[in-house]
């Protein structure tokens, strides 16, 4: 019994595939993201000072969907996140959304749907990710 428990989780770890996003250069593409977002941390120290027009986005990974207090969110974020209220921010969901934020959006919710977010990230999704997720809590 133990065996077959081992070799099926062997057989699932492999399938799954590893995400690969290098904080390092996530670093320098989020210059582009700032124009909107800026990453502060709760105490407001400002790890990179940049735009208000988007929420901040310091230790978005693992938190729900449209949870910053006094932001003013779209409608179909804050449609998504009363639908799920389960829902944490991972860096692969990460990566999908700023790659689409609306498509992803439509996505989830199985209606059109708009975001907030214009920018379309087409390249170093990963990395950006990856980044957010080492600047947290």
């Amino acid at each position: 019994m133990k065996t077959s428990l081992i070799a099926t989780l062997a057989v699932v770890a492999l399938a799954v595939p590893a995400f690969a996003g290098d904080a390092e250069k996530g670093e320098k593409e989020f210059k582009k993201c700032k124009a909107c977002h800026m990453i502060q941390a709760e105490d407001g120290t400002d790890i990179v000072k940049g735009g208000k027009t988007g929420p901040n986005l310091y230790g978005i990974v693992g938190k729900p969907a449209a949870h910053q207090e006094g932001f003013k969110y779209k409608e179909s974020i804050v449609e998504f996140a009363g639908a799920n209220p389960d829902f944490v921010w991972t860096e692969e969901e990460l990566a999908v959304y700023m790659t689409d934020p609306s498509a992803w959006l439509e996505a989830k919710l199985g209606a059109k749907a708009k975001s907030g977010m214009t920018h379309k990230q087409k390249k170093d999704q990963e990395d950006i990710a990856a980044y957010l997720a080492s600047v947290t809590q």
